[in-house]
């Protein structure tokens, strides 16, 4: 086994020798900026570690890491082509740098690409990993489409929450777990229960990032504090409110979850104000802690060393930090 840092050297070295250039240069050329802008690139670390979890040398599953990150990656330009975001990982995003018809039609050859490092595999394992990958790909874009469905919705209820972001954001962190199984080839339960510890712990750390967003230290969070209460997004912490808040409470997070100030100061206030005396920020915090223990109750049935459960349970707390 390695360490976080050298999968993550491992793969930023891969990235770094993977070069797309091929002809039309306005098709090829958005995917290798893309690619370029790196980012933690978490989910192909993921699957080189699930390897060596189940004894398998992380080179064999490269093409399989490499899958999952392009994949990422093209979710990106279409994604931030719907948000009209201007920036990714502090960079222009593709379709500003270009333009829209540019992203989409890049993304889509991003798509089909990622499919091709399955080619490297032999037939059972080829299938196995294209299987998995459509059927995560597919709910991928479900989830997204939830993500927007709710941007014009007032009855979100806390499942379809958690099915959006198990859907837009958990699958693919178990997928890339369960791609490293694969490419080992352990048995069909651990492979199972690999994906079951990425998902429920994708799904913690989605809701952490939520909780975050709102109480983080704007230090070290990475992003700009208030952030979903500036964009209204319907997140656990509001939902959670609605569940418990009284009748002004509700009225009066509703009227501010529809409003666009000037100054938003005031708004995050009033709204974290609602969070805590709701008791919204208790419950987040005790989900959070719910989905991480769910993802380290599946280590105990892995057919794998206590020595091999220790380092995923240790990498299942840095990640979550269990600081909030």
């Amino acid at each position: 086994m390695h360490s976080i840092s050298q999968y993550q050297e491992f793969v930023t070295s891969h990235f770094n020798s993977l070069v797309v250039s091929k002809e039309p240069i306005n098709l090829y050329e958005p995917i290798q900026y893309i690619l370029s802008l790196g980012g933690k690139r978490m989910r192909p670390v993921l699957t080189l570690m699930a390897s060596e979890i189940f004894d398998c040398n992380y080179a064999k599953a490269m093409q399989a890491a490499t899958a999952v990150e392009v994949f990422h990656n093209f979710s990106l330009i279409h994604d931030d082509i719907m948000d009209d975001a201007p920036l990714r990982r502090g960079k222009v995003t593709v379709h500003e740098k270009w333009n829209i018809n540019t992203g989409i039609l890049s993304g889509d050859a991003m798509l089909i690409l990622a499919y091709q490092h399955f080619e490297e595999y032999e037939p059972k394992i080829f299938r196995e990993l294209a299987k998995l990958f459509s059927q995560t790909a597919l709910e991928v874009c479900e989830g997204q489409q939830y993500d927007v469905d709710f941007e014009t919705r007032d009855d979100v209820t806390i499942p379809e929450y958690l099915k959006m972001i198990e859907y837009k954001t958990a699958v693919l962190v178990g997928a890339a777990m369960k791609m490293g199984a694969i490419v080992a080839e352990t048995s069909q339960e651990n492979a199972h229960l690999i994906y079951e510890f990425g998902l429920n712990l994708g799904i913690a750390f989605q809701l952490q990032d939520d909780f975050l967003d709102a109480f983080g230290n704007p230090e070290t969070f990475g992003k700009q504090i208030g952030g979903d209460i500036i964009e209204n997004k319907k997140t656990f912490l509001y939902l959670k409110a609605l569940e418990f808040g009284n009748q002004d409470d509700k009225e009066q997070l509703m009227h501010l979850f529809s409003i666009q100030p000037n100054d938003n100061s005031d708004k995050i206030e009033t709204v974290k104000t609602i969070f805590n005396e709701t008791g919204a920020s208790n419950a987040t915090q005790h989900a959070i802690k719910e989905y991480t223990q769910k993802a380290f109750d599946t280590l105990k049935t892995m057919d794998i060393s206590e020595e091999k459960k220790q380092i995923l349970y240790v990498f299942g707390e840095k990640l979550m930090k269990r600081n909030v």
